[in-house]
């Protein structure tokens, strides 16, 4: 039985509730429903015009319903008379199948359909700017290996304190923050679940740290790339496949500790690599990050090629314990929703398959990977990554044509917009269109 928001709402002092989904641009849409009409929402749904929204629809279009998630209730931890949830959309009494968390639990469901169950955990970089994100912060951060730096961390700690703080409260289990390799950049790490779960915490997260920031005179971006000299965001996930209590990708005999199941999950993430970075890496200003020139930092800790490893951040995945991997194509940009249910889709096409990634490559891939040639390039820009895509056998059969279709359709218009006023080059500045776009992904 679905817990009752109206009385959760009196327990919990809610007044207001914010019915929130994301768009396929991973823009976060809400609207601010107060508690006396929370029974009513909870049964039929917030309206919105999909038109309005970066989903592909017109006007012509019936409203769409957001059905609030009970379930993913986030008390406010600096406003804790407001509530957030994450919603479902609707439209004529179907679920809007090319909305992403609708896509993500599709994907949930064909591992349920197996007794499976994919937790993972991500890391969220991100910079702290001034307020028209021209440049960092903090004026004291110039450190060439900025990388844990005790000071530059503690200069922000108020800010560090209360975002970790609110994790804490709302039972996160944040287990450590610190100075990242650029120059105002910080990361912030909690405990893993269930793909949703984890999902939903990735979309409040990001809305939770660029408000406390603004709440102390900052911006906070997750842009891939916002200065060009410095390291971008990813957004490393850590992946791992469980029935019960028994994780399905831990094998102690392994010389990496992976099962031969993980490794064919692997070996369809590498297999789909290229039309993966179309969900993983989706902005225009994405493909600064990938493969990007040397930092001031010395490295840009960001993979160019499809190869995995032990434990090697040089390369796109690496298995630094046993029983799971992290993939590090990711950036900040990504829709969490995306991300994770692009993850399920190649995992189940490399079970199902078998797919064998082949051996893993002990090296360091900034330096040698140019030494192996027949090792795949990931895409160099974002019309490379959606004609892949588009080719996906992969993807278009987990998520459907038609969904595959209207995500080309609207990033190939965004494309078009940003062509008709700029040009894409990693040897130039990072443009204003760039910024204006991306900066609040």
């Amino acid at each position: 039985m679905a817990k009752d928001l109206s009385k959760i709402a009196k327990q919990k002092k809610i007044k207001y509730f914010l019915i929130s989904f994301v768009d396929l641009f991973g823009v976060l849409r809400s609207k601010l429903v107060p508690t006396e009409a929370i029974k009513e929402m909870q049964k039929s749904g917030a309206g919105f015009a999909g038109f309005a929204t970066w989903l592909d629809m017109t006007p012509a279009d019936a409203d769409m319903f957001a059905i609030p998630d009970p379930d993913s209730l986030i008390q406010l931890p600096w406003k804790k008379e407001v509530g957030w949830l994450a919603s479902d959309l609707w439209m004529n009494d179907k679920p809007v199948e090319a909305s992403p968390r609708i896509m993500l639990k599709k994907q949930i469901t064909r591992l349920a359909n197996d007794n499976m169950v994919l937790k993972s955990g991500v890391e969220c970089e991100y910079f702290l700017t001034n307020t028209d994100g021209t440049a960092i912060a903090d004026s004291r951060d110039i450190q060439p290996k900025p990388c844990y730096d005790q000071s530059a961390l503690m200069r922000q700690y108020d800010l560090i304190k209360e975002i970790c703080d609110s994790m804490i409260d709302l039972g996160w289990e944040p287990y450590q923050n610190d100075h990242e390799d650029a120059n105002g950049q910080f990361e912030m790490n909690w405990n893993y679940a269930d793909s949703l779960t984890t999902a939903d915490r990735h979309v409040f997260f990001k809305f939770m740290v660029k408000t406390i920031a603004e709440k102390h005179g900052l911006r906070a971006t997750f842009m891939p790339k916002p200065f060009e000299n410095l390291t971008g965001n990813g957004c490393h996930a850590h992946i791992s496949l469980w029935t019960g209590n028994k994780n399905l990708f831990l094998d102690k005999g392994d010389k990496l500790g992976l099962t031969r199941l993980a490794y064919n999950f692997l070996g369809g993430v590498l297999d789909s690599a290229e039309a993966l970075s179309s969900f993983f890496n989706p902005s225009i200003n994405s493909y600064r990050r990938i493969d990007a020139p040397i930092t001031t930092s010395g490295a840009t800790w960001s993979p160019s090629k499809i190869s995995y490893t032990g434990n090697n951040r040089t390369h796109m995945i690496r298995i630094p314990d046993p029983g799971r991997f992290e993939l590090r194509l990711m950036d900040g940009s990504a829709n969490p929703y995306l991300l994770q249910a692009g993850v399920i889709a190649a995992g189940i096409d490399g079970m199902e398959k078998r797919r064998d990634p082949g051996q893993p490559l002990f090296v360091n891939m900034y330096t040698d990977g140019d030494n192996y040639p027949n090792i795949k390039k990931l895409p160099s820009n974002l019309e490379n990554a959606l004609e892949y895509l588009s080719s996906s056998e992969v993807l278009l059969s987990a998520f459907g044509e038609k969904n595959i279709t209207s995500y080309l359709k609207l990033k190939q218009q965004e494309l078009k917009d940003f062509n008709s006023k700029e040009t894409f080059s990693k040897k130039e500045p990072i443009t204003d269109w760039e910024k204006t776009n991306t900066l609040d992904c």
